[in-house]
């Protein structure tokens, strides 16, 4: 409605203008001041007998220029007063979507490397679920960022400032349980995934949570989220495939030979929070010596002599899990296996290991569907959100 007056209001104002007597010469100059011969103009005041009479006689001597310009002055400033009320609307509709959205009430934020898989896996699920979240960029040098916490690792996240969700597996489990049943909070959902201390096969202390992979539900939520049983034990076997195999496959495959690992440093350097000495560093020195560990990862992991062919047969028997009968694992709709495996695949974008992956395996159609259900937050209209 508003705009369709600016329009009426801006074709009147055309038709004085172009009219005869509008174009009268000397016309214009009450409404734009009188020019001298140096070219100032001289402005009226707002009050005043002789300011209206001349404003009068201007407007007797052009009056339809005059009317033409005040119609079009009007319809300008309603065009931005119409602009302005459509911006306000706009972004309060998007204020209310993320307040109703499923866990639009919390206050995330992310702490991570953008390059790392763990933090992509997380990426993927806020992304996906339509959750607004900040981003804390890591030095990966120093990690001034995180020195606050006792967890030396990334991701983390805070959420409303006080809750520090750690690993990448709680934390997507964590926040899932709680996008079903809201009337838990983070504190006492967090509380269900406890620390485990345990020594791995190297001598080094690490923290492990055993059951990262459960969410917290009763009976009945988990009859909602899982129709059919089978369907939890599958995405816990494929979410944790992901962390235990798929991840310990990209390393050896961008770091393949000394021209991949310099075009991967070069894109961790760009990418990530990384001073110019440490940059320069990172992108030379440690592209050689992750070549030299990335054979080392090779004989650890009992990878052949060609990685790529590993990366190959993992991506091809996910692709086969799924079947060709189902959009996603999690059947019309991705699950959280979908999302941590297209978390960790999706690091890899820009490198010569993606494109080979992308034109040997078939992946290509199941990896663009999770491409545009998390760019579209396809998730915000997944059940059981919809109550």
């Amino acid at each position: 409605m508003a705009a369709s007056c600016v329009r009426t209001l801006t074709k009147v104002g055309l038709s004085f203008l172009e009219s005869p007597a509008a174009r009268r010469s000397g016309a214009f100059s009450y409404l734009l001041g009188n020019v001298g011969a140096h070219g100032s103009r001289r402005a009226y005041g707002t009050g005043g007998a002789g300011f209206r009479s001349k404003l009068l006689s201007g407007v007797r001597q052009g009056g339809g220029r005059v009317l033409g310009c005040a119609f079009l002055l009007g319809g300008g400033l309603g065009l931005y007063q119409t602009v302005k009320l459509s911006v306000q609307q706009h972004l309060a509709e998007e204020e209310r979507k993320v307040s109703e959205a499923p866990g639009g009430s919390l206050k995330l934020t992310l702490y991570q490397y953008k390059t790392c898989p763990f933090c992509s896996k997380v990426r993927a699920f806020l992304d996906y679920h339509g959750l607004p979240y900040e981003i804390v960029e890591v030095n990966p040098v120093m990690r001034k960022e995180i020195k606050w916490s006792t967890y030396r690792k990334v991701p983390i996240l805070m959420v409303d400032g006080e809750v520090q969700l750690n690993d990448s597996s709680v934390i997507i489990s964590s926040l899932k349980t709680y996008l079903v049943n809201k009337k838990k909070s983070m504190s006492d959902i967090l509380r269900c995934y406890p620390e485990m201390k345990s020594v791995n096969d190297r001598g080094k202390e690490v923290i492990e949570y055993n059951n990262k992979y459960w969410l917290m539900l009763s009976e009945g939520e988990t009859v909602a989220v899982y129709p059919q049983k089978e369907m939890q034990k599958e995405e816990m076997k494929w979410r944790q495939w992901a962390d235990d195999w798929l991840v310990h496959l990209i390393s050896p495959n961008v770091y393949r030979t000394t021209n991949e690992a310099l075009a991967s440093f070069d894109y961790i350097v760009r990418e990530g929070k990384f001073g110019t000495f440490e940059g320069f560093f990172a992108k030379y020195v440690g592209a050689a010596a992750m070549f030299v560990i990335s054979k080392r990862l090779k004989s650890r992991h009992n990878l052949q002599d060609d990685v790529r062919e590993d990366l190959y047969k993992a991506v091809n028997d996910w692709v086969a899990a799924i079947g060709k009968n189902r959009k996603f694992m999690g059947g019309n709709q991705p699950n959280l296996a979908d999302l941590s495996v297209f978390g960790v695949l999706r690091v890899m974008e820009g490198l010569q290991a993606f494109d080979d992956m992308m034109a040997n395996t078939k992946v290509k159609y199941w990896y663009r569907r999770m491409e545009s259900a998390t760019l579209n937050h396809e998730g915000l209209n997944a059940e059981p959100y919809k109550h």
